[in-house]
């Protein structure tokens, strides 16, 4: 067994065992609230877990190979994995999502509970109610979490002050995925009054914001801060994370739309459906023609997209050159990261195993 998948074993049994301590708290109240506890149960079950790997091997890049007491940084990362949980759940809610990795969503799940039940009002208003309250309960569990890892720290004042630094990036992290989720709605709608010039680099704002942030330069960073690095230690990791973290979702928007269902748990062309305005629809307007752009910008974000006219609209978007664009841009921000790698004041063992993280996360296939 690898010391990644190690990891993952244990923020697993983690999680799950936070899961029990929480579920008499919540089912105590009334047995009504069974269905909040299965349905996190459900949504953090399966992932693959690229947080809590971030922010493991941000707190090794520190420690180095050194033993000891791995609780702090296992809950820390199993944190990170349901405040992912959360934003998942709020995400598919604004995205008027159905599916998340080959299941129903939250706000579906509920949906079928109000069915199955019958009860008064309609699905929809329940299941979007209640999916909210769920998606605002992880977001406390994922805090409650960290802290109890937080309290697994030796009680000396160089190691609480790295868990105060460690909070610290934690809040960083919610407020900036929250303006980036904010962003990213806003440019679905604002894009039309927009200058075109600038649209490229507004999409590019919404990954750094939404996504790059705190997919990966957030956890690898918490890590490190949990392990008390040194300014010089959690720069260097910022300077890694960013790059890779926008290359590991310039890939996600490709898959967003060229994906194929089995392998990304949503409908293929799903982001079309959805209006998304990435990095990849930016550069694909910047060479259409203007009817083909006035076809596509029509067709972008209708909900009842069928796959005859999902395919012509991936056609265009291959035709105008901006999958080599992407895919270039991956390519260049991969190879920014991993020079950071180079000399920098990390544990060798560690550089590694971020290399090897580097290349899961952005080689991701159709």
């Amino acid at each position: 067994m690898t010391e990644s998948t190690h990891l993952v074993d244990l923020v697993d049994s983690r999680v799950d065992e936070f899961l029990i301590t929480r579920e008499p708290i919540v089912t105590l109240i009334s047995r009504d609230l069974t269905p909040l506890v299965d349905f996190s149960r459900q949504f953090l079950s399966g992932g693959k877990r690229f947080r809590a790997l971030f922010c493991y091997w941000g707190w090794q890049s520190v420690r180095g190979d050194e033993s000891g007491d791995l609780r702090p940084v296992v809950s820390a990362a199993a944190a990170l994995e349901i405040f992912h949980a959360a934003a998942l759940v709020h995400d598919d809610i604004i995205d008027n999502s159905d599916t998340r990795r080959g299941g129903a969503s939250a706000h579906k799940l509920f949906e079928g509970l109000h069915r199955s039940e019958g009860w008064a009002g309609t699905a929809d208003d329940f299941g979007r109610a209640s999916a909210i309250l769920l998606g605002d309960l992880l977001l406390g569990w994922s805090d409650e979490l960290l802290d109890e890892g937080l309290e697994a720290l030796p009680a000396d004042a160089p190691t609480r002050a790295a868990g105060r630094r460690a909070r610290l990036e934690f809040n960083h992290m919610r407020t900036e995925v929250t303006a980036g989720q904010y962003l990213d709605i806003l440019e679905e709608r604002a894009w039309i009054v927009q200058a075109e010039s600038e649209l490229l680099e507004r999409a590019l704002r919404v990954i750094t914001f939404k996504s790059a942030k705190y997919s990966v330069q957030a956890p690898l960073v918490i890590g490190a801060a949990l392990a008390g690095g040194t300014a010089e230690q959690l720069d260097a990791l910022r300077a890694f994370g960013l790059p890779l973290g926008i290359a590991y979702q310039l890939r996600d928007d490709l898959l967003g739309v060229f994906g194929d269902a089995s392998v990304t748990g949503k409908p293929s062309g799903d982001d079309l459906r959805e209006g998304k305005r990435t990095v990849l629809v930016a550069l694909a307007r910047e060479t259409l023609t203007a009817g083909e752009r006035s076809l596509f910008d029509g067709e972008l974000g209708d909900v009842t997209l069928d796959a005859a006219r999902i395919v012509a609209l991936q056609e265009l978007i291959l035709a105008s050159g901006a999958v080599d664009r992407v895919e270039a841009m991956i390519a260049d921000r991969v190879a920014e990261a991993e020079a950071v790698l180079a000399d920098a004041p990390l544990a060798e063992g560690a550089r590694d195993q971020l290399r090897t993280l580097s290349a899961r996360v952005t080689r991701r296939a159709f």
